[in-house]
Formats: C-alpha cells, sequence, structure tokens
C-alpha cells in the first residue's frame, strides 16, 4: 500500500441486512485518509436480458431489468445513509456480473480502489477446499490489499499486527509490505503496530533403534541459537519499522495457535497477511498463514499481496457467459444491454 488510500470499495452480499460493522470501518479509515467509498453490490438474480424466454419482447426483458436493478441500488442508497457515514463522499454500484468474486475484483480494477473491503463468515471445517467461497477466491485473486471485516467492534486505537515470515520461500518484499501496510492503518486508527512470526523447534528428539527406549536429544545450545537466529532476523525487519521491542513477537510454536494467543493478549484489531500465488494443485495455501488461521482469528484481517501480482481475472466478463438463448431474444428488439451493465449513484449526507 504504497500509495495513499483514496478510494475503497465495500462489497455488499446480502441486502436484506445493513452490514454495519463493514459500513463503520470504512467510515474510520475513509475519514482519517480523506477518501470517498462505493458500496458494490453483484446482482445474483438472472439477468433477464440473459435469461428471459424467448417470447417476450425486449422491451419488456428491459424494463423488468431495470426494475430489478433499482431494487438492489435502493437498498444500497438506504446503506449509504447510515449514521456512520454522514459527511462522506458515496456512491452506490449495482452490476450483473458473476461470480461474485471476479464482479468484486472488476469492479476495483475499474474504479482505481486502494483497499476492498468484504464481510466473512466462519465456514464450517473443509469449506476452504470447496474453492467456491467468495472470501477465499477474494484472498486469492484480489490484486489490491482487502479487509475482510470479522467483527463487529470498532476501530478503537487497535494493536495492528503484521504477521510476517522471511524464512518462507515467497518475494523478498512481501514482509516489508506488510509492514509498511500495518503501519499505515496504525497511523490512520492512531494504533499500534505489532510484528509477529511462529516458527516450529528443530527436531527435538530421535528414537534410534539401537537399543529400546535409547533417545538422543539435540542440544540444547542448538535450539537456542536457532531461537536467536529468527528473532535477529525479525528484529532486522522491526528495526526497519521502528516496531519498539515490547511490540515484538517472536514465539515457537503452531502458527494458528500462537497468533491467535497474540491476538488476544494485545486485543488486536487488525492482523496484517501476505498471500502469495500457488500452481493449480496447490492454489488453497495461500502463503503461510492467510487461509489456513483465517477462521481462529477474531479480529479483521488484512490481505496485502506482493509487488507485481496479476490476478488472473478478466477485466470484462468472458463473452461465453452469454447464453445462445439471448442473442436470438434480442434480435427480434433493440439490443439488451451487456451482462456486465453497471449503474452508479452518488449520495453524499451532511455531517452530524
Amino acid at each position: 500500500m504504497a500509495r495513499s488510500l483514496k478510494r475503497i470499495l465495500v462489497a455488499i452480499r446480502d441486502l436484506r441486512h445493513a452490514p454495519k460493522s463493514e459500513l463503520g470501518k470504512a467510515a474510520a479509515l475513509a475519514r482519517a485518509a480523506g477518501a470517498r467509498i462505493e458500496l458494490f453490490h453483484a446482482i445474483d438474480e438472472p439477468d433477464p436480458s440473459a435469461s428471459w424466454p424467448e417470447t417476450a419482447t425486449a422491451g419488456f426483458v428491459e424494463q423488468r431489468r431495470a426494475s430489478i436493478a433499482a431494487r438492489n441500488r435502493r437498498d444500497l442508497e438506504r446503506f449509504a445513509r447510515a449514521k456512520s457515514l454522514r459527511g462522506l463522499e458515496v456512491e452506490c454500484t449495482t452490476s450483473w456480473d458473476y461470480p461474485a468474486h471476479e464482479a468484486i475484483v472488476r469492479r476495483a480494477l475499474a474504479t482505481r480502489a486502494d483497499l476492498v473491503i468484504a464481510v466473512t463468515r466462519h465456514h464450517r471445517l473443509g469449506a476452504r477446499f470447496l474453492l467456491r467461497n467468495t472470501d477465499w477466491e477474494l484472498i486469492r485473486q484480489c490484486p489490491l490489499p482487502l479487509l475482510l471485516v470479522k467483527g463487529g467492534r470498532p476501530y478503537q486505537r487497535p494493536a495492528v499486527i503484521a504477521a510476517v515470515d522471511p524464512f518462507h520461500a515467497r518475494p523478498a518484499d512481501l514482509d516489508a509490505r506488510l509492514l509498511a501496510a500495518g503501519g499505515r492503518f496504525a497511523r490512520l486508527l492512531h494504533g499500534s503496530l505489532h510484528v509477529f512470526h511462529a516458527y516450529m523447534p528443530l527436531v527435538s528428539a530421535m528414537s534410534l533403534p539401537i537399543t529400546a527406549g535409547a533417545v538422543a536429544m539435540l542440544p540444547p545450545e542448538a535450539e537456542a541459537a536457532h531461537g536467536q537466529q529468527i528473532t535477529r532476523a525479525i528484529d532486522k525487519l522491526a528495526d526497519a519499522a521502528t516496531i519498539p521491542r515490547a511490540r515484538r513477537h517472536v514465539e515457537m510454536g503452531d502458527v494458528s495457535g500462537e497468533l491467535r494467543a497474540v491476538v488476544g493478549a494485545t486485543r488486536a484489531g487488525l492482523v496484517v497477511m501476505g498471500a502469495v500465488s500457488r500452481s493449480a494443485l496447490a492454489r488453497v495455501f495461500i502463503g503461510n498463514t492467510a487461509e489456513r488461521v483465517l477462521d481462529g482469528l477474531d479480529c479483521d484481517v488484512l490481505v496485502v499481496k506482493a509487488r507485481g501480482f496479476k490476478t488472473r481475472i478478466e477485466r470484462r466478463p468472458a463473452a461465453a457467459e452469454v447464453r445462445p438463448t439471448r442473442r436470438r431474444s434480442v434480435a427480434r428488439g433493440r439490443a439488451a444491454a451487456p451482462a456486465s451493465a453497471v449503474t452508479t449513484m452518488r449520495v453524499m449526507l451532511p455531517p452530524l
């Protein structure tokens, strides 16, 4: 997040319930940074111009399409009038686009957003392996910083934890980008920046086949040297980010459990994680921790990609998404709007 925060895209999935947590946190960031907010909803109803029976006239299809879009836009405008957004410049945009994560990424890229905000829910065990959930897809494919809002607790001078891993095979500048993003959010929210790293111990015991029960232990000095080496590497990163020693957390143990413990001890409001691209076979494992620990954290998560990350999502929906029946039906009247047509309304209320 080298550039300033000027445009925030808030992805609204459920129009039946006001997303109070996302709106409140987007408002806090927008006020601190002087940013604009766009509320975006990808319409998940069937597009009449693509799925209506051929017997329908083009005029009727367009009328039905406009009615659905207007209803969705009115819901967004209702959210835009929330007290938390008063005094801010807010745009409301609806779009027929599918799937949702691609629609969100396309809109963010088209508007040059600096941050995408989405809500995440607790998923049943194993859901992440289906690769059909919008959360996981956004983690993997959104090239912009992605803030996943998990809790309703507002930001009140929060601790911001940057989870770094200088020993993992990933772009060399990613840890520096995590610390830079964490520092920016900590300053905007008048919070404090912490750095976190967890590591597993060296093999501490090996059973030998010489005699039953014979165990050879690694010397304690080896484990101590291992820990010191890791601590020096984290200190180097922390020194560059001017993080005081009291806010450096180097723990031995499982990443997920240790991170949850540090989040609880510091009452952190935000954890910053890195995500890197993987091969198709291993794409579920994003970075070292991003997907694996997301369900276990009670605080929000900011996912940051390495510099130069390229998303595989096309800027325009694939032509294959348009059904042949649509082409036949529109031949009887004027051409229907494209499936990705966008409608935008600007809303701005005076401050309280």
